[in-house]
């Protein structure tokens, strides 16, 4: 046998002594019911940590359209975009999406995080590789695979002040990109987006915002943060997705017709994979259209995380601060936040993630709520009740 195999166990053995082992859970998701799952014994559980934060995923008017799709094109697409995985629904959802954004062009990738990391990868390897990329520390692990081999620079989250001392002290020559987030999706904290673009654009830098954790959700017609704080044209290139408010799959960039363009045919990430099938093309084309006039449903949304965030402080719970609709709970151990949750499912029949190292800081680690607009005023005392109630139990356990 080899090493490599005696490496896999004692890192394998370490993780579950620290208590950042990672299982799935096993849950049957309703199309109807959501966001009640139902566990292999028959169980319903209440689900508090779905990143389908709209509740459209479960939509009628997603559904009859990827049904409509799957109907007319069948299920796989049959290839790359080059080689016959080309349809009309996504020429079609990548022109709404660069209307969304208010660019000229979008492109369409399979996720998320593949956008982020050929975008950028692709982007910081042109031009003889001449680039320093100035990163927030708290930016997405995709965004860092983007920027593994480029030349960079961190900046302390948020802080303006460092990133214009960073940019001021860049190489003459150097071509300066500026990445970075609206919405941080285990802080809950909001990027000063004005602010940030002001500082870039001074020093001749291009902007990079990631807005997955935003898009769907701010603005009025659901294009972001960038969107609601009136600066969408200072954003040079723009990534999201449509895995989480938009209920579907797949990520995308949008920003300069020839950037985009250039990125379409330059992309490997992008060239070489297998596109998006057409069903959920269709989909996610029904959902960017459905929500860019969904203006209640935002408002909805919002509405939630402000009761559930009120409920908790009721119950003697504080939430880490929040600036957006995510509500994270800072437990700080790993392995009780793990028996938090395990607690929280079996006694209560609430589904909430632990979320830990390498995700967030060790000593950080917390419960992450993420309630929608389907989430009801009942359920949200009960959640504020539950995890009042085993925080109390395990803490009292442990002084014991």
């Amino acid at each position: 046998m080899h090493a490599f195999h005696d490496h896999c166990r004692r890192e394998l053995a370490q993780m579950k002594a620290e208590g950042r082992y990672r299982t799935f859970a096993d849950l049957s998701k309703s199309r109807q019911g959501f966001p009640r799952y139902t566990l292999p014994d028959g169980r319903e559980v209440l689900v508090w940590s779905s990143n389908d934060y709209l509740g459209l995923g479960g939509s009628d008017i997603l559904a009859e359209a990827a049904k409509r799709a799957v109907e007319e094109h069948g299920v796989g697409s049959g290839g790359t975009r080059n080689i016959s995985g080309n349809t009309p629904y996504h020429v079609a959802l990548e022109a709404e999406l660069a209307t969304l954004h208010r660019k000229e062009a979008a492109l369409v990738f399979t996720s998320g995080y593949v956008a982020n990391q050929a975008a950028l990868g692709t982007i910081l390897a042109s031009m003889g590789g001449n680039w320093q990329v100035f990163s927030d520390e708290k930016n997405h692990a995709s965004m860092i695979a983007g920027m593994k081999n480029a030349r960079k620079a961190i900046w302390r989250h948020n802080d303006v002040a460092h990133l214009d001392e960073l940019l001021a002290r860049a190489e003459p020559g150097v071509n300066k990109l500026v990445a970075f987030e609206s919405v941080y999706s285990m802080d809950a904290d909001i990027g000063p987006l004005a602010d940030i673009i002001a500082v870039a654009h001074r020093h001749g830098a291009l902007t990079y915002l990631d807005e997955v954790h935003a898009v769907g959700m701010y603005g009025e017609h659901g294009a972001g943060v960038a969107e609601r704080d009136g600066v969408l044209d200072g954003i040079d290139i723009v990534q999201g997705t449509l895995g989480k408010a938009f209920g579907c799959h797949g990520g995308y960039v949008a920003g300069d017709a020839a950037v985009i363009d250039w990125l379409r045919s330059s992309a490997s990430g992008f060239i070489f994979t297998t596109s998006m099938p057409p069903c959920i093309a269709a989909a996610a084309l029904a959902s960017v259209r459905h929500v860019k006039g969904a203006t209640a449903l935002r408002e909805r949304h919002q509405e939630r995380a402000a009761r559930l965030k009120s409920a908790f402080r009721a119950a003697g719970v504080e939430p880490m601060p929040s600036m957006s609709h995510i509500v994270p709970v800072r437990v700080g151990d790993a392995a009780l936040c793990r028996e938090v949750s395990r607690l929280l499912l079996e006694e209560h029949g609430l589904y909430v993630t632990p979320i830990n190292y390498p995700t967030v800081p060790r000593g950080t680690e917390r419960l992450r709520f993420t309630p929608t607009p389907l989430h009801g005023d009942a359920e949200i005392e009960q959640a504020a009740q539950a995890v009042a109630k085993v925080l109390r139990q395990l803490r009292a356990a442990s002084a014991a």
